[in-house]
């Protein structure tokens, strides 16, 4: 005796309703519009079949690098040993001289700070003026900038060049060339 046994296909209501929600989704074209094509690296073809190894699911440790740990604790004699090596400590410095122009210690071939932050607070003055003298920062000539102290006079070689006159007397340390 033979039974034929008659099922319709699934597919046909599953592409229905794909179709209903994709039409619902997309208002623009219907899902059976051409798509758009796009190159992508060949690794991306391949089949992803059987690479696992086991059904296990993966832990989030398989992506951490093991770093190397210590088998055992340092002991306080090693740190200090360590610490405390000659290498280690400050050496004392054979550079050390008296700035000429001050007289405040500084290393050779290094420029004092004491004189440094004078030279900073003079430019920082000069600065403030020219600002005030010429109406802002965009407003400066492209020409060379002469500063000239209580007592001086422009000379020849001064001619066409911008002169910021300053109500005091020329520091030493500011050289008039």
């Amino acid at each position: 005796m033979a039974v034929v046994l008659v099922v319709p296909s699934p597919w046909l209501k599953i592409r229905g309703f794909l179709r209903g929600w994709l039409g619902l989704l997309s208002n623009q074209s219907p899902p059976w519009a051409p798509a758009l094509a796009v190159q992508g690296p060949a690794s991306l073809l391949e089949p992803m079949g059987e690479k696992a190894e086991s059904d296990e699911t993966p832990s989030f440790l398989d992506n951490v690098f093991w770093m190397a740990a210590p088998k055992s604790r340092r002991t306080i004699e090693v740190n200090r040993c360590r610490r405390r090596n000659p290498r280690n400590l400050l050496k004392a410095k054979r550079n050390i001289d008296l700035c000429p122009q001050c007289g405040h210690v500084k290393q050779k071939h290094i420029l004092c700070g004491y004189c440094y932050a004078k030279v900073r607070m003079e430019t920082t003055a000069i600065k403030a003026q020219i600002k005030v003298q010429e109406g802002g920062p965009h407003r400066a000539p492209t020409v060379e900038t002469v500063v000239l102290y209580e007592g001086e006079k422009p000379r020849e070689q001064d001619e066409g060049k911008r002169i910021i006159e300053r109500a005091r007397k020329r520091p030493s340390w500011f050289t008039l060339d």
